[in-house]
């Protein structure tokens, strides 16, 4: 059984050949672990690989490599419009699918032209806002994407220029739809090989590059020739096709080949390295725009390990004398440093320090990179010292340690001289200043994120203390009309029956004895409403004899414990009486009838300490309704203090409260 025909044609097999690269992508990220993008890339594949077999799917594939532009890097469709965006793309596909079926004459070359090429500016302008708000891997991805379109447009621009000038190839199509697979074999690269995607900026960099002198080469070429002349003849053809690949190929090495003869010259003559000098330049002009600081690091090490130490960098970070391994080129396992407080001092006071210095001070740093992975025992060895060159540099802000920049060169390449421990000293004094604004930058970001809770606490306490207060007064209200009031109004009444009892003496001494009862009864009902507003003994004696009257009232039993040396004042006093207050008043509700509450007041390390506890029933915490807690801490808080409530089911209840003293209110 043979092939159709139509399969084997170079139309076709350009096709197959991009859906071969994103099948080949999607094994590749399944080896890497990557499973969303190993999904999106095989739904890619199998979308082209679709328009391959049936070419009115070609729409179809569109939308696939359109909504992966909107996934890309990791596959993820993170925000509402890129959604929206892929499922709109699916629906013009399909309904263009559906056309095609009917007329396959549609649509014209121009349109498919077209909406390939607003494919790639939507996915392009997708990948470019995702790009600014990427992670440094993802940025590394999105880098050799770009990178590979680049390249892509710029082959495809080549041979347009070519089939225009001397028609070779006849076709430019199939070549050009070829040049997709380079995307596929970038997004690969991206998920699965760490030393492209630390390649990526200059990998971009450079195909951006070749890709314009190449689209400007052909331009030219195009604008000159048939612009300002004529088309070739036949017999011209030839030698105009080979001038226009020389001038391309001019165009692309004439940079690269002008640095490496100047670098050449430059060694001839004994002339000090310009990519070292340019580290400690690059690293400054990078510090002043907004990079973050662990892409800032991975590009210095990246610049220093092709400059000055081809065998690594590292760069190590920390505080309180942890150090951990941030950073590495060549890429090493992660680690930890642990400094006692001598070694950080000697350590941060020093300049630059060597191989020697280092099995001193940083032993571990001389062992195999293998037995400094976090939490392995590490074990100082020299078998590197015979084949390597080590200089470390701390990274330091006023002598406080911060982290430290190590290099490692061969040392049958000379090692490091003193221009270069120079370039390092002044590399780790920048360094060392930008970890400290980093620091500051994080305790600053911390001191902010600390104001802005407390303000929303203060917000809400404010807004429980204003409803608290005018439940208070409804509550005195209610107790005024209810109470007072109400035995006010008998009185009244049982006067008025007086007077018309004064001609029947005993009637009349009966009623008066009534109203001597009633009018304690209103006495005593006044007394304690305002007792428990404001008790007068807090005011005359003092915090420890206002409790103790409490403790009689208190329809369990307390026992008062009183260790204060003296008075407080009088906000402080009230605080913690009517926080004591309410504790007890709980334990009457909660603990049961034969409950014993031991209240505790104390005096230590300049605060007023008291502690409710009870040996009742106890509570689930978080099952009691109301606000007694909140309340209590909401008054404690506004004089600084703090509470703390320890309660469990069946073993009783502890209320412990903490009020700084200030210096103005200190016991007396």
């Amino acid at each position: 059984m043979s092939l159709r025909a139509d399969l084997l044609d170079a139309d076709a097999v350009a096709v197959l050949l991009v859906a071969v690269g994103w099948w080949w992508a999607s094994v590749a990220a399944v080896r890497a672990g990557r499973l969303r993008a190993a999904g999106w890339s095989a739904g890619v594949a199998l979308a082209t690989s679709a328009a391959y077999l049936a070419p009115v799917l070609a729409p179809v594939a569109a939308a696939a490599w359109y909504a992966f532009g909107l996934a890309a890097p990791q596959g993820v469709l993170t925000t509402g419009w890129r959604r929206g965006g892929a499922v709109t793309g699916f629906v013009l596909a399909g309904v263009a699918s559906a056309l095609l079926t009917v007329d396959a004459s549609f649509p014209p070359t121009w349109a498919v032209a077209l909406t390939w090429g607003v494919v790639a500016v939507a996915a392009g302008t997708a990948l470019a806002l995702r790009y600014l708000r990427a992670a440094p891997e993802e940025r590394a991805q999105i880098q050799l994407l770009c990178a590979a379109a680049c390249l892509g447009t710029a082959f495809a621009g080549g041979v347009s220029a070519l089939s225009l000038l001397v028609s070779v190839p006849e076709a430019p199509a199939p070549w050009i739809v070829g040049a997709l697979v380079l995307l596929p074999l970038a997004a690969s690269a991206g998920w699965s090989s760490t030393r492209a995607k630390r390649a990526a900026e200059r990998l971009l960099i450079e195909s951006v590059t070749v890709a314009g002198t190449a689209l400007l080469t052909g331009a030219v070429y195009l604008v000159v020739v048939v612009g300002l002349g004529r088309p070739p003849g036949v017999e011209e053809r030839q030698i105009l096709a080979l001038s226009l690949v020389a001038a391309v190929i001019l165009a692309v090495l004439a940079l690269p080949v002008r640095n490496r003869l100047l670098a050449l010259g430059r060694s001839l003559v004994g002339g000090r390295a310009e990519g070292a000098e340019q580290v400690l330049s690059g690293f400054g002009a990078r510090m002043s725009r907004a990079i973050p600081m662990d892409e800032l690091l991975l590009q210095l090490v990246e610049s220093l390990h092709a400059t000055i130490a081809p065998s690594g960098a590292e760069v190590w970070v920390g505080d309180e004398g942890s150090l951990s391994r941030t950073v590495s080129v060549p890429h090493s396992a992660s680690a930890r440093l642990e400094l006692d407080a001598d070694t950080r001092r000697v350590v941060g006071a020093a300049r630059i320090g060597g191989r020697a210095w280092v099995s001193i001070w940083l032993p571990a740093l001389l062992a195999p990179q293998s037995e400094l992975e976090v939490g392995a025992a590490v074990e100082p060895v020299a078998e590197r010292g015979a084949v390597e060159d080590l200089r470390v540099v701390p990274l330091a802000h006023l002598g406080t340690l911060l982290g430290l920049l190590v290099v490692r060169c061969p040392a049958d390449r000379g090692g490091f001289d003193e221009d270069k421990e120079a370039l390092l000293v002044d590399l780790a004094r920048q360094l060392g200043l930008a970890l400290h604004n980093v620091g500051l930058d994080s305790a600053l970001q911390a001191s902010l994120t600390e104001l802005e809770k407390r303000n929303t606490e203060l917000q809400a306490s404010r807004l429980r203390i204003v409803t608290a207060s005018d439940e208070s007064r409804r509550a005195i209200e209610r107790n005024l009309h209810d109470g007072a009031q109400q035995h006010l109004v008998a009185l009244a009444i049982k006067l008025g029956v007086a007077a018309e009892l004064v001609e029947d003496p005993d009637a009349l001494s009966g009623l008066l004895t009534d109203l001597r009862s009633d009018v304690s009864a209103t006495i005593e009902e006044l007394r304690s409403l305002a007792h428990g507003i404001y008790p007068p003994l807090l005011r005359e004696r003092g915090l420890g004899e206002a409790l103790r009257a409490a403790a009689i009232r208190s329809p369990v039993t307390c026992r008062v414990s009183d260790e204060l040396p003296g008075r407080l004042s009088a906000e402080v006093e009230a605080a913690a009486y009517f926080c004591c207050l309410e504790a007890l008043q709980n334990a009457a509700k909660h603990a049961g009838a034969d409950a014993v509450v031991d209240l505790r007041l104390s005096y230590a390390d300049g605060n007023l300490c008291f502690e409710a506890t009870d040996d009742g029933l106890g509570f689930e915490p978080g099952s009691v309704p109301g606000h007694g807690f909140q309340n209590m801490t909401d008054r404690l808080g506004a004089l600084g203090g703090s509470l703390q409530v320890i309660a469990a089911l069946g073993e009783g209840t502890s209320v412990r409260g903490r009020i700084a003293i200030p210096a103005d209110a200190a016991v007396g």
